[in-house]
């Protein structure tokens, strides 16, 4: 099967923020994690659980999935799955369905999941470049998953405020309504929609914590949303302020 592009991430605008609203980005010596549980999009059956465990730049994802569409062309059915970013961090109900097809397709998802940020191949490259790479994807009904991959700034950041969505795709063609098991796929007209499909999906959650936690790594976290990192940054912010106003008013002390 020829290899082609799912989506494409576009070009970040850079902007000025402010320290309070700036999402944490990943640096080394951080440590967190963020875990999400699949389930079943277009009656496919497919569920599963995916663990990503973060350290500095590099990310280790876990995945465990059970009661995916088995083979495909004599083969274990191939399932492309992704961490997906830039949406609004959900999973698509039978409402996005516009084409009353019966199925959510996968530009029909995106508004909701948002485009590729992360391709969570087996081996090679994980951009969104190897969005349809199937040789490089799990297959069959069950498989379990684990690799440790570069983390890039644009899938941390969705990660941390709870916009990163991981949606692993492929239904069983017998599962599909008769009018969406006839078409070719949305996003690569070489392959059958069933392929594309998407078949489960989970919004990850963060758990964050620094390199050196109060009460050491093992003694656990707690649940860090967007507004508790941003407002870590201003208490932190603030800190760093006083800190220098009282330096100030000593060297003022000593000069007089």
């Amino acid at each position: 099967m020829r290899k082609s592009m799912l989506l494409t991430v576009p070009t970040l605008a850079l902007g000025a923020l402010t320290m309070a609203a700036a999402p944490a980005a990943a640096h080394e010596g951080d440590m967190w994690s963020a875990q999400a549980a699949l389930s079943t999009l277009n009656g496919s059956g497919t569920t599963g659980d995916v663990m990503v465990d973060v350290h500095g730049t590099e990310a280790t994802v876990t995945m465990n999935v059970s009661g995916a569409a088995e083979t495909f062309m004599d083969g274990p059915f191939p399932h492309a799955q992704h961490i997906h970013i830039h949406g609004q961090g959900t999973c698509p109900g039978p409402e996005a369905d516009t084409d009353g097809d019966g199925v959510v397709n996968t530009t029909e998802g995106h508004p909701f999941y948002g485009m590729i940020g992360t391709s969570l191949t087996t081996e090679g490259d994980t951009s969104p470049d190897s969005g349809l790479a199937v040789e490089r994807f799990p297959g069959g009904s069950a498989y379990s998953y684990e690799r440790t991959l570069q983390l890039d700034e644009a899938t941390a950041e969705s990660l941390q405020n709870g916009t990163a969505v991981v949606v692993v795709h492929g239904v069983d063609p017998a599962k599909m309504p008769a009018a969406a098991a006839e078409k070719m796929s949305d996003l690569d007209p070489a392959l059958p929609a069933a392929a594309t499909l998407p078949a489960a999906c989970g919004t990850l959650t963060a758990s964050q914590m620094g390199a050196m936690p109060e009460g050491g790594a093992d003694t656990g976290v707690g649940t860090a949303t967007g507004s508790g990192a941003a407002a870590g940054f201003a208490v932190a912010g603030a800190g760093a302020l006083a800190l220098a106003g009282s330096a100030l008013v000593a060297r003022r002390r000593a000069r007089a």
